[in-house]
């Protein structure tokens, strides 16, 4: 049984574990969960798990390759007798605390944790909520043990319930254990981990034992007096799970570039998190941290949203225990395909938790996510019904808001609509290709309403030369005689739509306006996609590649039309 495997049989344990804590909180009157904060951290655990699905290669395979070639010392009738798992174990937990620390005073390595302490509240969810980059660099800090000759296996275990162990330490329900907690990791002594507060800042590092902080002086006892104030100095401030692993990244990355100093570029990753270069923090001061005015981030939703997040929820329980249990038996394409679909569905959660779209954009991504899915597993039952859901969806939303132009609008996505019915079965490419012409069309004359005829003239002309481009090598692929017509038309027709949405954007200059443009140019690179794959060569992935560009070009033109409805101009 794979280690994911037994992540799936021990979800129920947690989410029951969860559910006890929860009506505890309630009865107790000290409640320390909120509805979207949990879904969150759970979520951003199972985004970990799909990450983990990629990454489990190249850190064991780092390991076995270690300890077959360079063990110091082979013996692994010890590492498998009692006294040799306890042993591993233990050494295990000396090499956690290492990487914990630091991950805690090197800047690349809290870029990954810093996922875990990102929520503002403390309790069992908050234990599950783990980084998904966590495996790029962390598995160096293990070595020690595959020179040691600790056989994978073991090795494996060992990690496993050193994380296994630290779930039930995550809560504020349990106060003190009195020895206990001086020598072992527990609820009173992982708050003071995960506060912000100057006395407990990053203090309590071991994941089963205390022996460690107690010899390397980092041990930090919980004081009654000063309550534990949870989160990260710099709050994260969302509900994306992307955003979550990416934040410290994109700091790093920012305050790298600006330094004038070489050097400086290089130290800022490989300082402490908030170091930043001399003429970084001059030109961009940073806020100093005000422990009295932190204040949780709780946006609110709708009740619509909070019901269809927790439906969401439920259905990625389900998705991301099948995906885990299934996954070694699956190829590499099959769980790309899949982890895309889930992670589509974990950042839809967020952004609709967030306000950032509403219930609607949030089912029309969950059917295209569905849609995408079903056609790259190859379940044609499942595929036949969201495909076209997904744009009656579109449909839907726009016919609701009343936008100005919605007519066209309505066209657009009813061509797009055909299409798609008409795409789904051998035959009628050639319709399927008129539909989606007529859809290109009433896009350009909708993008048209907002804007002169091709605003921006040198967007038009790159936007022409790929066209151009594409269309040669297609005929010079081998496109056939009586579709070279049909097909030229097609491309003139996408590419003013494309070139129109630039130049609308161009003169509107919001964010909304940029969105159209974007999924414009998504829609010129599905169909290039799909052209290649017709009419040149097999591509892998087609089904993937295709349909995720396709229906990330309609979400982000459906999105940024009903988000701010410019007024028509001439």
């Amino acid at each position: 049984m794979s280690p994911n495997q037994i992540i799936v049989l021990a979800t129920p344990v947690f989410l029951a574990l969860i559910a006890a804590e929860f009506v505890i909180g309630q009865r107790r009157g000290r409640n320390t969960y909120a509805l979207a904060d949990t879904l969150n951290s759970i979520g951003l655990g199972m985004l970990s798990r799909v990450a983990e699905v990629f990454s489990v290669l190249l850190r064991l395979g780092i390991y076995v390759w270690v300890q077959d070639h360079a063990a110091l010392w082979r013996n692994d009738g010890f590492w498998t007798s009692p006294v040799g798992w306890l042993v591993a174990l233990v050494f295990y937990d000396l090499l956690y605390y290492w990487f914990h620390r630091i991950s805690h005073e090197v800047g690349i390595f809290w870029a990954s944790h810093v996922v875990h302490h990102q929520s503002q509240h403390y309790n069992l969810s908050t234990a599950l909520r783990q980084p998904a980059t966590a495996a790029l660099l962390g598995w160096v800090f293990y070595l020690p043990m595959a020179l040691a000759g600790v056989p994978p296996l073991v090795f494996a275990v060992v990690g496993l319930i050193d994380l296994l162990y630290q779930f039930w330490i995550h809560t504020e329900q349990v106060g003190s254990l009195g020895r206990f907690d001086r020598w072992f990791a527990s609820p009173s002594n992982h708050r003071v981990h995960h506060a912000v507060n100057d006395r407990y800042l990053d203090r309590n590092y071991g994941g089963v034992l205390m022996l460690w902080d107690h010899l390397f002086g980092t041990f930090e006892p919980e004081d009654p007096k000063e309550p534990c104030v949870y989160g990260t100095r710099k709050p994260l401030r969302s509900w994306d799970p992307l955003w979550a692993n990416a934040e410290v990244y994109a700091g790093l990355a920012k305050d790298s570039a600006r330094s004038a100093r070489w050097s400086d570029r290089l130290r800022q990753w490989f300082r402490p998190p908030g170091w930043r270069a001399a003429d970084v923090a001059t030109r961009w001061p940073a806020p100093a941290f005000d422990i009295a005015a932190v204040q949780r981030f709780d946006p609110v939703a709708s009740r619509g949203a909070r019901w269809l997040a927790i439906l969401m929820f439920l259905l990625l329980l389900g998705g991301i225990a099948f995906f885990l249990w299934t996954a070694d038996a699956r190829g590499v394409s099959g769980n790309l395909a899949w982890a895309a679909a889930l992670t589509t569905l974990l950042w839809t959660q967020g952004a609709l938790l967030q306000g950032r779209i509403g219930c609607g954009m949030a089912a029309m991504l969950v059917s295209a996510a569905i849609a995408t899915l079903s056609a790259a597993a190859g379940w044609p039952e499942l595929h036949r019904v969201f495909k076209p859901l997904t744009m009656v969806i579109a449909l839907a939303m726009v016919w609701r808001a009343g936008v100005p132009g919605r007519g066209w609008l309505l066209a657009a996505l009813g061509g797009s609509l055909a299409g798609d019915v008409f795409l789904m079965f051998d035959g009628f490419f050639i319709a399927g290709l008129a539909s989606f012409l007529l859809a290109h069309v009433a896009y350009l004359v909708r993008f048209r309403r907002d804007a002169p005829w091709l605003a921006n003239r040198r967007a038009a002309g790159c936007v022409a030369v790929v066209a151009v481009l594409m269309y040669a090598v297609l005929w010079n692929g081998g496109l056939p005689a009586g579709l070279r017509g049909p097909v030229a038309a097609y491309v003139l027709a996408i590419a003013l739509m494309a070139a129109q949405a630039l130049g609308r954007a161009s003169v509107i200059g919001d964010r909304a306006a940029w969105r159209v443009a974007a999924g414009a140019l998504c829609f010129m690179v599905s169909d290039a996609l799909l052209a290649t794959d017709r009419f040149l060569t097999p591509l892998p992935l087609r089904d993937l590649l295709v349909l995720s560009t396709y229906y990330g070009a309609q979400c982000l033109i459906v999105g940024g039309l009903l988000a701010r409805p410019p007024a028509a101009r001439a």
